[in-house]
């Protein structure tokens, strides 16, 4: 399943799967891989400074994540363009979520705040 998200003319889109040879269900090791594609909408650059990431399994277990950039880069995004990456997270349950915000900047300083839509992670309709 795909979601998707509009904030301040960015796009976000994020597609989540389960990586079920990584998994270890005995030993409550779910690994899930996620894909987000954060489109640039607007007339004017943006640099993607900083995340923050609300990871959530079933069995109530919270994790906050919040870090420079995304797998170390801190990409400019040019009006009509694109910027993927891909990343992974680790539950131990074999459902949750996650969701969040990207800290951006326009080239004039200002900060945007941009939404990352909640997805689910579901070992059992993600294969």
């Amino acid at each position: 399943m795909r979601y998707t998200e509009i904030t301040h003319d960015i796009r976000v889109i994020v597609l989540p799967a389960y990586v079920e040879q990584e998994s270890d269900p005995i030993a409550f090791r779910h690994v899930f891989t996620y894909t987000v594609t954060i489109e640039n909408r607007s007339g004017e650059p943006v640099q993607l400074m900083r995340r923050h990431w609300f990871i959530r399994d079933s069995n109530g277990e919270e994790h906050e994540v919040k870090g420079d950039g995304v797998i170390g880069k801190q990409p400019v995004i040019q009006p009509g363009t694109s910027h993927t990456y891909s990343s992974f997270c680790v539950l131990k349950s074999f459902k949750g979520s996650m969701e969040g915000y990207y800290e951006m900047v326009r080239m004039d300083g200002s900060v945007l705040y941009v939404n990352i839509p909640r997805f689910r992670l579901n070992a059992h309709s993600l294969n």
